[in-house]
């Protein structure tokens, strides 16, 4: 999981949370391949919520309060989500090898 990887990035730039939200989710749903645990997911959405209003990412307009609420997201993804999803787990496989 890339837990600790994405808090990082978060701790950076909390409009990030939007991108990776999305991807988590397709990794999810549609490849059935979570780079997030459950706990991790859910709490970004809770935290996506309280700072709803401070979030600017171009691609917020995918994702509804509802979603967050719901804990769950199954709405239309940008066509980049797929791409930037395989990238980040070819970046994943690279920090596994390295580790072990």
């Amino acid at each position: 999981m890339l837990d600790d990887y994405a808090a990082e990035i978060f701790a950076e730039n909390i409009n990030m949370m939007v991108p990776w939200y999305l991807m988590a989710s397709y990794a999810y749903y549609k490849k059935d391949e979570p780079i997030l645990s459950d706990a991790f997911f859910d709490a970004m959405g809770k935290t996506m919520l309280e700072i709803w209003d401070d979030i600017d990412h171009y691609h917020k307009h995918f994702i509804t309060v509802d979603d967050l609420q719901a804990g769950t997201y199954l709405g239309d993804y940008p066509s980049r989500v797929e791409g930037a999803l395989e990238e980040l787990l070819k970046h994943q496989k690279k920090i596994d090898t390295v580790k072990s």
